[in-house]
């Protein structure tokens, strides 16, 4: 039997238990609102759905409401693994799900969503070459291209990406050194005891575990997204034994929990989206992002649509809203790449020359950012350049979570 259907075997047993125990307890989007207001169904319908406050953001939602004559929308914001645990279990309560891509096979396996037709979104034709071209670097499925269609023809999309990043290490220049800050082993440095912080999403943890053990020479991963088991057991072991030396300040998987962390100047080095580290210094408060020299973790968010959902049109309409280039804008000024080139045509010049193209901020100051800065790590594509990996769903899926659970019990 293959670990895909262990892995698949596993989740349905997990949501089964899990709904048990709840019984018992090409063209910019819409240029002319006419042209979907043809669409009689899309205003009788609702926009239902769960993710991260990145993307589930009320704005966007009114935004999208006003510009597609939707009937309604709600958003509900949860963790990856918040959300999961909803969706195997059976929750009725969204239509779609903000989905990390590397999450997906929990989806897919239990038959929990319905691919989106690619020919269905009229923003398509500007996607990115990242996301239809496979890169040389990794193996088809250790990368984004590799995960997010629904079959070979890529023809139909288990998610449609809304949003991608390269994340790496936030942290204060006031106390640590960009050179002691540009390695992922910056998080696990005693000379920083009790002042690091760790994400709470596994799948995200053990990869930056095992990319820092790579630098201290205690493993050789080639792929940190997708560890043996006995990597795993060795990563679960250098987690346990910095849990228990009181290297970590908090475990964290809030927005605002890490703006404030480190905005207080209780955590000088964590893991980092890069909107959190742009909100700190906007309330004047100093904060960096670094360049790791192992590379970035590579991500992306998108909607996927939950099986059964008797909003479908809504949800693609959703989706292709997101290619549209207006809600990239808002995602783009956090720190974050909208996987749309449709982005430039909308987007002020010179706010897409330093969010994109690594070129000076002009103008005003905003948000802590002054005349002459740079974005830190400079632009898409320099930064694109420098990935150690793409974020995937590890063939060790169900190993991984319960070495995870003994670190968080330990």
């Amino acid at each position: 039997m293959s670990l895909l259907e262990l892995n698949r075997r596993s989740l349905l047993k997990r949501s089964t238990g899990m709904m048990a125990l709840a019984m018992g307890a090409g063209t910019p989007f819409l240029s002319s609102r006419a042209a979907y207001a043809q669409a009689a169904s899309l205003a009788s319908q609702q926009l239902r759905t769960i993710g991260l406050s990145v993307t589930v953001q009320e704005r966007i939602l009114n935004d999208f409401k006003k510009a597609s004559g939707v009937g309604g929308t709600s958003g509900t914001a949860a963790t990856f693994p918040d959300a999961q645990t909803k969706i195997l279990s059976g929750s009725k309560d969204y239509d779609c799900w903000e989905i990390i891509a590397e999450r997906l096979p929990a989806i897919v396996m239990t038959n929990n969503v319905e691919p989106v037709p690619a020919s269905g979104l009229k923003n398509w034709a500007n996607i990115r070459d990242t996301f239809t071209k496979p890169s040389d670097k990794w193996d088809r499925k250790a990368q984004i291209v590799g995960q997010i269609w629904a079959d070979e023809g890529q023809t139909t999309l288990n998610m449609v990406p809304a949003v991608y990043n390269y994340d790496s290490i936030g942290y204060n220049p006031d106390v640590v050194s960009a050179e002691e800050a540009n390695s992922w082993a910056a998080i696990f440095d005693k000379k920083w005891k009790g002042k690091s912080g760790l994400n709470t999403d596994p799948l995200i943890a053990f990869g930056q575990a095992i990319m820092a053990m790579n630098t201290l020479g205690l493993l050789n991963v080639k792929n940190p997204g997708n560890p043996s088991a006995k990597e795993i057991d060795e990563a679960a072991a250098f987690l346990v034994s910095k849990k228990k030396e009181g290297q970590f300040r908090a475990l964290w998987g809030d927005f605002g929990e890490l703006v404030n962390l480190m905005a207080s100047g209780e955590m000088v080095v964590c893991d980092a989206w890069q909107p959190a580290v742009m909100a700190v210094k906007a309330q004047g408060k100093p904060c960096k992002y670094a360049v790791p020299k192992e590379g970035y973790r590579a991500w992306a968010i998108g909607p996927s649509m939950i099986a059964g959902t008797t909003n479908k049109d809504a949800v693609i309409a959703y989706a292709d809203y997101w290619l549209s280039g207006e809600p990239g804008i808002a995602v783009s000024e956090q720190g974050y790449y909208s996987p749309s080139t449709n982005i430039k045509k909308v987007m002020a010049p010179e706010k897409y020359a330093f969010w994109y193209e690594g070129k000076p901020w002009a103008g005003a100051a905003e948000r802590g950012i002054k005349e002459g800065d740079l974005r830190d790590g400079g632009s898409l594509e320099e930064r694109a350049k420098n990935v150690a990996y793409w974020h995937q769903w590890p063939d060790e899926y169900d190993h991984l979570i319960q070495k995870w659970d003994e670190f968080l019990n330990a």
